[in-house]
């Protein structure tokens, strides 16, 4: 027999393993997932999920794919968050202050509560990097922002409505465009991916185990 938990999802409990992760524990219960499943391994930030355990005050968040269920946990998922998305064309805009108060105009209503932060699956500082996105640091934000898979569980904690993720995501795209030093392989490297030079190698990889591949990502030689 395994060592199972009581769990609740969406307010009907469940007893499942206790080796498992909340996505795998919802399959398990019966749920068939269409939405909010996405990669499973972690970065793709659409099982935002948040939970309670039963005789705890703090509500917590977390993504689904990642976490292991506790017993008496108290379990709601959010595979979507209604972010406010603005719309710009990157080739019209400039890494200035201005633009920012022209497209999330809110990011100056923080009020520095930390709620955001707090609230991060990915434990990223994330008012730090709306800081940085308020005095115009885009290279500073993008690089503080860097690993947000934009799951949007900030924004649901944020009572200053910011979008987060998606402020984040227009710094790190003027950084990109206007300020990071430029690739000077790039363009050549996107040829030869369109001519199939790597297809061999493509399939290679994905043939190996995850943790040779997790290997050969983290000792790969990057540009400086």
């Amino acid at each position: 027999m395994e060592n199972t938990v009581n769990i609740f999802l969406f307010g009907k409990k469940y007893s499942v393993p206790d080796n498992l992760t909340i996505m795998r524990a919802m399959e398990y219960a019966g749920y068939q997932l269409k939405r909010g499943c996405g990669c499973r391994n972690g970065f793709c930030g659409a099982c935002a999920t948040i939970y309670r355990i039963a005789g705890d005050r703090e509500l917590k968040a977390c993504l689904a794919c990642q976490t292991k269920v506790e017993d008496n946990m108290y379990i709601a998922t959010l595979p979507f968050f209604p972010l406010v998305k603005q719309v710009y064309d990157i080739e019209k805009i400039g890494p200035t202050e201005q633009i920012m108060m022209q497209l999330y105009p809110e990011i100056y209503a923080c009020i520095g509560c930390n709620a955001c932060t707090k609230a991060c699956t990915q434990e990223l500082n994330v008012m730090q990097y709306i800081a940085y996105a308020q005095r115009g640091e885009y290279e500073k934000c993008a690089e503080e922002s860097f690993d947000c898979v934009m799951c949007g569980v900030c924004s649901s904690r944020c009572p200053a409505g910011i979008s987060h993720p998606q402020v984040a995501m227009l710094a790190r795209r003027l950084n990109g465009k206007y300020i990071a030093p430029k690739c000077d392989h790039l363009e050549k490297r996107v040829e030869e991916i369109n001519e199939g030079t790597f297809n061999k190698l493509i399939e290679d990889l994905m043939g190996k185990p995850i943790d040779e591949i997790k290997e050969l990502y983290n000792n790969r030689e990057i540009e400086k």
